[in-house]
């Protein structure tokens, strides 16, 4: 696994950008997307609320990524196979325990354990659940979610099964970040570093080829495998 150190979460998405780009391969995925994969990888970003929060190289910016973060904490009237929310506030769909449906608020149940408990290594919340899951297209990518109280300070540190480094870690980082803060402010201490581990990072790079362009700066920034540039053949 690839360890990357960043001081932003901007400079954090700029740098696994680069990293799958330049040293990834290219796979086609059971779903028929031709995608440049890497080996996994753990971004530690020490400052997580820090500025800039968002590249901008990137195709989503503070308009939408405000919107997208408030929706993880919320929820959205927007009808999807998941949600991220239902997930960690609401977790259970299609379970019963002794005949009544299952409602767990994670979320919840970090903020009480660790007011319990601060030195407590069980502050998790998962979003996998076999009984949906496992025959749904489209199934969760974050699967667990762990907040640690040390030296005074909320650190987070959240697992993806597979991650769309390119169109999708930018709002992924910047809405668990907000969602660090929330809790930290619950539990009114400061949030300390952010660790995002991708087991399986990836770029899908014919699709989403023109929001490669703005990191790549036609080469001047970022030497992509030649399976990238010849799909996208912008440069001389």
């Amino acid at each position: 696994m690839r360890c990357i150190r960043a001081p932003t979460l901007s400079h954090a998405h700029e740098q696994v950008i680069k990293t799958i780009l330049e040293r990834g391969w290219i796979l086609r995925t059971e779903d028929g997307e031709d995608t440049v994969e890497a080996e996994g990888v753990a971004i530690r970003v020490e400052e997580p609320g820090r500025e800039p929060m968002i590249s901008p190289s990137s195709r989503f910016q503070r308009k939408f990524m405000e919107k997208y973060a408030q929706d993880l904490l919320n929820g959205s009237a927007s009808v999807f196979e998941y949600d991220y929310h239902d997930r960690l506030f609401n977790w259970g769909e299609h379970l019963e325990k002794e005949g009544t449906p299952v409602h767990v608020n994670q979320i919840q149940y970090i903020v009480d354990k660790l007011r319990e408990s601060p030195v407590s290594r069980r502050a998790i919340a998962i979003t996998w659940n076999p009984a949906t899951d496992e025959t749904l297209a489209d199934c969760p990518c974050l699967q667990l979610v762990q907040c640690l109280i040390r030296e005074g300070k909320l650190h987070m540190k959240v697992v993806f099964r597979s991650n769309d480094m390119l169109t999708a870690a930018g709002a992924n980082m910047f809405a668990l970040a907000t969602l660090q803060e929330y809790i930290a402010g619950q539990l009114g201490i400061p949030c300390g570093s952010y660790t995002h581990i991708s087991l399986v990072p990836h770029i899908y790079f014919r699709r989403d080829i023109t929001d490669i362009e703005p990191f790549c700066g036609k080469g001047s920034k970022i030497s992509p495998i030649p399976e990238v540039c010849r799909a996208c053949g912008k440069c001389p």
